[in-house]
């Protein structure tokens, strides 16, 4: 165990054993430090496995505090979901969150979002609300927003005018829109296997015809994308191009280029989710640039980078398509938040939201790196990702199936995310792969039920 790793197992045992109760203040990091005779980077990183277990909680200004108590799973919770390991419990788990132990979480700890500057902007507009934020609003979404989101996108090179953009509660919001749009029961839909499996869900909600389309470390095989087309014209394809759930991969320009060239030659329309489009680096290719947004619908959130409470997205793409969308959107919700869409814009022209991302890309990056060497250490060394978003790619030793895995770890506490379930069938992808998040990738339990695991494998 690593010496930040026998800090972090001390700090816990003292909790545990109620030496730590809810609410009291830990030492500082110098004073830690002292106490435990190591460096201040090993008690900063101790300290940092505890915040992303959700065992304390960092106060700025004041230092780092025990969380309060929470409530065991009970045993019948637990076996739900290691008897069921599919979309909609993997879901559930990612919501309620009944497991210590979140290496299969497809979120980034609370700590690494908006935190103070949000909660400083909320309580800003909470008195001083202008009346309007209680109203209805523009259907399309809070105006001044659109407007900073199209001058956002004209940096990408996607160049569209702020009625060219329609807010929404998230991403999985706006493919709901896309999806009344465009499918009919019995429609052929393309979709990315491994791929978002959520989407998976929403569109077999929908009674849409799936097809699937490997995805591979340049992109897509787009062999298998035209020979799929001709077989079922389908008139949708949702993809994620770069930082790719679950793979952490992204597409060659390359391959960009030859499946917009494709795609246009049959008449399939491209979806391009790009929720981790503020974290990638500056000049990153997007289909929407390379298109103009003529045979792609751009889909954008700020919920991975900002909050996953305050749900607000937005989709960018033709007008017409967007007058449409608007439409659905009013029939099935109304309006999304004023409130909420005021609170994002001023914290983007006020130029936080840029200081929050420069932060956040430091932590996914330090946190990336350690990842992958903890990984190593434990074993593991055919790792893809994160390639700018929050997620790697593991495929561990033969003779390991990830969904058995998945099982047995429930009954230690561990969440992990098998590669079966971003699959359209579960015997569809390599049963050795598995989605690991990197802000909980050096949780020390996480590495040792890993470590035991890997190596009962490797001696057999």
């Amino acid at each position: 165990m690593t010496k930040s790793g026998q800090v972090a197992e001390t700090l816990l045992k003292a909790m545990d054993e109620g030496r730590l109760a809810p609410g009291a203040k830990v030492a500082s990091i110098r004073e830690a430090a002292r106490q435990f005779g190591v460096a201040k980077n090993t008690i900063i990183d101790a300290y940092d496995q505890l915040v992303a277990m959700g065992r304390l909680q960092a106060r700025h200004g004041s230092g780092f505090f025990v969380s309060q108590a929470r409530p065991l799973a009970t045993g019948e919770e637990r076996e739900s979901l290691s008897e069921a390991i599919d979309s909609v419990s993997l879901l559930r788990e990612q919501l309620v969150g009944s497991f210590a132990v979140r290496a299969g979480d497809g979120r980034a700890p609370a700590a690494w979002m908006g935190g103070l500057d949000l909660t400083r902007a909320l309580k800003r507009r909470g008195p001083e609300q202008d009346e309007t934020h209680f109203e209805y609003g523009m259907p399309q979404g809070f105006e001044p927003l659109r407007d900073a989101i199209a001058r956002v996108l004209a940096g990408r090179s996607i160049h569209a005018a702020p009625e060219q953009v329609l807010l929404t509660f998230g991403a999985n919001h706006a493919f709901d829109l896309i999806i009344r749009h465009f499918v009919d029961a019995g429609d052929s839909v393309m979709v990315e296997t491994p791929g978002y499996y959520p989407l998976f869900g929403k569109l077999r909600l929908a009674r849409a015809k799936l097809v699937g389309v490997s995805r591979t470390s340049e992109g897509l095989d787009l062999e298998e994308f035209e020979r799929k087309v001709r077989q079922y014209r389908p008139r949708l394809f949702f993809l994620q191009p770069n930082a790719h759930n679950p793979t952490g991969t992204s597409m060659s320009l390359s391959n960009m280029h030859q499946l917009l060239k494709i795609a246009e030659q049959y008449g399939v329309v491209l979806v391009e989710d790009d929720v981790f489009a503020d974290l990638l680096p500056q000049g990153s290719a997007h289909l929407g640039a390379l298109d103009g947004l003529e045979n792609v619908i751009y889909v954008g959130t700020f919920s991975k980078t900002l909050s996953t409470g305050l749900r607000s997205g937005y989709i960018a793409g033709s007008r017409a398509l967007i007058r449409s969308l608007t439409d659905i959107k009013m029939l099935t919700v109304v309006n999304s938040s004023t409130f909420i869409e005021s609170v994002i814009h001023e914290l983007i022209v006020r130029g936080r939201y840029r200081r929050h991302l420069v932060q956040l890309r430091e932590r996914v990056a330090k946190a990336s790196a350690s990842a992958r060497r903890a990984l190593r250490e434990v074993g593991i060394d055919d790792v893809s990702g994160p390639g700018g978003g929050y997620y790697l790619w593991a495929r561990l030793p033969a003779g390991i199936n990830t969904l058995e895995l998945a099982k047995r770890a429930t009954e230690e506490g561990i969440f992990i995310a098998p590669g079966a379930i971003f699959s359209l069938r579960p015997d569809g992808i390599d049963g050795t792969a598995m989605r690991i998040n990197v802000a909980y990738a050096n949780d020390y339990r996480f590495l040792e039920f890993l470590r035991a695991q890997c190596g009962g494998a490797s001696r057999r």
